[in-house]
C-alpha cells in the first residue's frame, strides 16, 4: 500500500497508452470534429475535476480505508466481534469489490433518472464522439458527489484498503476500454459482452434515443443491467451509424469547449 500512488498511475497510464494506439490505428468510428478539440475540453475537466477532488480529499480513499482497519470502523472490520468464524480476507475483499461494483451502478443510473443529477452527467453524454478521453471526462461537481458515496460505503462497511485500490484501478481501466473508439471483433465481441460491457454495448448508452441511453449503466459487468432489467443487447441503428451525444446540443464546437462543459450544467 505504500506504492498505492505509481500502481494507480502506472496502470491507468498503460492501459490508456494501449487503447490510444489501437484507436490510432484501427479506430471504429470516425469523429465529426477533430480530436484536438475534444481532446482540450475533455482533459481540461479531467485536470479541474483531479485538482478538486484532491483538495477536498486529500488522503485517498485508500489511506481512509487503512485508517478504519487501524481502528476496526465498520461492518467488515467488527465481524470478529459477532461471529466465531474466521472469515477468509478474499472473501472480504471479493465481497466488497461486487458491493462497490453495484453502488457504482446504481450512482449511474440515478445520475440518470434525477433531473438535478442529470444537469451534471449530461456533461459526459454531451461528447458528439466516444473514445477513451471521454471515459475521463466528467463534471467535478459528478467527481466530487461520486467519492462521497464511495466514501460513505467505505466508512459503513470497513472495506479493506486492498479492496479499495482494486477497485479504483479495475474501474478506471475498465472505463478506458468501454469508452474506446475501436470494435472487437465480432466473434470476440459475442463472448466479452457475456461478461462485461464492450465498447459497443457501452456505445448504446451514448446515443441520442432516450430509451437507449437509459441502458447499460453499468462501467464493468452487465451483471447489474440484466439483474434489474436496463440491459440493451442492440441499437436501433448499427454500431456505425449511431447517433452519439445529446440531441439538445447539436453546437459541435461547444460540445468541444471547456468552459462550456464546465458550466453546462448551470444553463438551461
Amino acid at each position: 500500500m505504500t506504492h498505492e500512488i505509481w500502481w494507480r498511475l502506472g496502470c491507468f497510464f498503460c492501459i490508456l497508452f494501449i487503447l490510444m494506439l489501437i484507436e490510432a490505428y484501427n479506430p471504429a468510428r470516425k469523429s465529426p470534429i477533430k480530436n484536438s478539440q475534444r481532446w482540450a475540453a475533455n482533459y481540461g475537466l479531467v485536470f479541474a475535476s483531479t485538482i478538486i477532488a484532491r483538495i477536498t480529499l486529500p488522503i485517498g480513499l485508500t489511506a481512509v480505508a487503512l485508517y478504519h482497519q487501524q481502528y476496526q470502523i465498520g461492518l467488515f472490520n467488527q465481524l470478529s466481534y459477532f461471529t466465531s468464524a474466521d472469515i477468509p480476507k478474499w472473501a472480504i475483499i471479493l465481497c466488497s469489490l461486487l458491493v462497490l461494483d453495484i453502488i457504482i451502478y446504481w450512482q449511474h443510473r440515478l445520475f440518470h433518472q434525477i433531473p438535478l443529477l442529470w444537469r451534471f452527467h449530461r456533461v459526459h453524454h454531451a461528447d458528439v464522439h466516444i473514445d477513451t478521453s471521454t471515459g475521463l471526462s466528467f463534471h467535478p461537481v459528478e467527481i466530487l458527489a461520486s467519492i462521497v458515496i464511495k466514501l460513505l460505503v467505505i466508512t459503513l462497511l470497513g472495506v479493506p484498503a486492498l479492496a479499495v485500490l482494486i477497485f479504483e484501478i479495475t474501474l478506471n481501466g475498465l472505463a478506458l476500454f468501454n469508452h474506446a473508439n475501436i470494435r472487437l471483433p465480432r466473434f470476440i465481441e459475442k463472448y466479452v459482452r457475456l461478461f462485461l460491457i464492450t465498447q459497443m454495448l457501452h456505445r448504446i448508452h451514448h446515443s441520442q434515443v432516450a430509451h437507449e441511453t437509459n441502458s447499460n449503466y453499468g462501467f464493468s459487468v452487465v451483471w447489474w443491467d440484466k439483474l434489474f432489467g436496463s440491459y440493451k443487447a442492440n441499437a436501433l441503428k448499427n454500431d456505425n451509424n449511431l447517433d452519439i451525444g445529446l440531441k439538445e446540443y447539436t453546437n459541435t464546437k461547444q460540445n468541444a469547449s471547456f468552459l462550456d462543459l464546465l458550466f453546462m450544467p448551470f444553463k438551461k
